[in-house]
């Protein structure tokens, strides 16, 4: 799997995707839009040296590395809510899985949401509807790692 955090805000956040990415055997991290990037003292202590294990990568556009790992035959999709987003369980066995995580407050633009394959949303059945951006990509890490 490969992950992409797009426009995080947070540092912390970001170490956060760094560890869970390690934890799950990422292939790889692309920081894209205003997504900080390592060496920086907040990203290290959440990531606790998973930024030095996880190859990254920093690319300003976000759409131009969904059309790349398109063609190389990856299947991308965005931890997002919404009426049309698909249960993360329901995905079927994949060989290459890009997931994409959105900003804290916005979440994914449209067109970013158009440029993916699926909208996948975490079944929350308590009152809250929303989990940290870190948070929802550890659980979609796990979940997707289980197919």
């Amino acid at each position: 799997m490969i992950v992409i955090a797009h426009d995080i805000r947070s540092l912390h956040n970001v170490g956060a995707i760094f560890r869970s990415a390690d934890v799950f055997d990422a292939e790889k991290i692309y920081l894209t839009g205003i997504t900080g990037t390592p060496p920086r003292k907040e990203i290290a202590k959440v990531a606790l040296g998973s930024e030095h294990r996880i190859p990254w990568q920093h690319e300003d556009s976000v759409f131009g590395v969904i059309e790349q790992l398109k063609r190389e035959g990856y299947a991308v999709y965005a931890i997002e809510t919404g009426e049309d987003a698909k249960d993360i369980r329901c995905v079927k066995k994949a060989e290459k899985i890009v997931l994409i995580v959105g900003n804290e407050v916005e979440g994914l633009s449209r067109e970013v949401l158009e440029a993916c394959d699926k909208k996948l949303v975490i079944e929350m059945p308590g009152r809250k509807q929303s989990l940290n951006v870190s948070v929802a990509t550890g659980i979609a890490l796990f979940s997707l790692a289980q197919k």
